[in-house]
């Protein structure tokens, strides 16, 4: 068996969790050929998706098949591995209506979901979560609460009731979507010592010193974006030296030079995903990420429905338009890369597709390969590499 470290966007081995959605990655120079996609779903009450689905690829050609069913389980939207990729988390909505946390057990040979347990939030239900490096704590993003919550994490991996809460304050320009705060990602720095949580409502990236001992965090600092911006996720450079999150409200990104041992933000430049006539309601920007490489940065457009690639300057950080590539679906609530950076898998989620596109490794442009599979409601696709 080929032995796996847990790591994102990076194809070195280095373990990088950076919250969201994260990637299994080999160790050393051999590459998978099969890879397992977890699909986290929304599951309206007339709808077709029952929980969370798994698909397989093959990572030579990006053939992948049609996904099944792999756990039932209400409002599986975000999914996320544990660093040694033997569970899987998902935020979810409890039997009783409420919102909540589900660990998951994975199967020697990542075949089958096993439920572990669950946690209730107790501040509304979960938008995003992330599990530290160590794999000791989860943490959750509450877009209605307004919060940021820590789970502990057991040995076997189950999840041991929350330890902590922080509420966040403020408002923004845009009356409608700014009224209060609303915490729409979590993620955790390059270093494991800081916790990064962009606020839709508040135009803030917050930032928290994690004590993972207690499950506790504390406030540390603040990343400014642009007033009416509307931050919704961030990724971090693999060089650990620039942080780039996407607004929603204004379809951009936002470069910012990062301190890793300040776990500090200094905002470089902004650039716009869609052209000025093309930034209007019902556009939405929803998801980015970046290639492994370190070289090109992508990020999704709703409503436009489609994704722009840009150019990362390697030593200034700044960004460059490359081009915008339709998703041939519909509402891209999310996207990933497989692990090489070969392929980038596009979920529609009104569309009910996921479409796969290869990665031109010279210029950064997605080329269409024409291979498209049916999902039910997708918003979050989750890569591990099959041992």
């Amino acid at each position: 068996m080929r032995h796996l470290k847990h790591s994102f966007e990076s194809k070195t081995g280095t373990r990088l969790w950076l919250g969201g959605i994260a990637v299994l990655l080999l160790v050393g120079s051999v590459r998978a050929e099969q890879a397992v996609i977890w699909i986290g779903t929304t599951t309206p009450r007339e709808g077709d998706s029952k929980g969370i689905y798994r698909a397989t690829m093959d990572l030579q050609t990006g053939d992948v098949s049609r996904p099944v069913l792999a756990a039932e389980i209400g409002s599986p939207g975000f999914v996320t591995l544990h660093p040694g990729g033997r569970q899987l988390y998902s935020v979810c909505q409890l039997p009783d209506g409420g919102g909540g946390v589900a660990a998951f057990e994975i199967s020697a040979g990542l075949e089958s979901l096993e439920l572990l347990n669950t946690q209730p939030t107790r501040d509304g239900g979960a938008t995003h979560l992330a599990v530290d490096r160590t794999g000791r704590c989860l943490y959750t993003a509450q877009y209605g609460g307004g919060s940021v919550a820590v789970f502990p994490l057991a040995p076997n991996g189950s999840i041991l009731p929350r330890s902590d809460l922080q509420k966040h304050e403020g408002s923004g320009p845009n009356a409608e979507r700014q009224d209060g705060p609303h915490p729409h990602w979590v993620g955790v720095g390059p270093t494991n010592r800081f916790l990064f949580v962009p606020d839709l409502g508040i135009d803030q990236v917050v930032i928290y010193r994690m004590d993972l001992a207690a499950a506790r965090i504390r406030l540390h600092g603040r990343g400014h974006c642009p007033a009416g911006g509307g931050p919704r996720h961030m990724k971090f450079h693999p060089s650990g030296k620039f942080a780039y999150v996407l607004n929603e409200l204004e379809l951009s990104v936002t470069a910012f030079a990062y301190d890793p041992e300040a776990g500090t933000m200094q905002p470089i430049h902004t650039i716009s995903t869609l052209p000025a006539e093309s930034r209007e309601v019902p556009n939405k920007a929803s998801e980015i990420r970046i290639h492994p490489s370190g070289r090109f940065l992508y990020a999704a457009n709703r409503g436009h429905d489609s994704i722009a690639a840009f150019q990362i300057g390697p030593t200034s950080g700044r960004l460059t338009f490359i081009e915008r590539e339709a998703i041939r679906g519909s509402w891209p609530r999310n996207f990933n890369l497989d692990p090489s950076g070969t392929w980038l898998l596009a979920a529609g989620r009104d569309s009910h597709t996921i479409t796969v596109f290869r990665i031109n490794e010279q210029s950064g442009g997605l080329i269409y390969t024409g291979k498209t599979v049916n999902c039910p409601t997708p918003i979050c696709v989750e890569v591990q590499l099959l041992p």
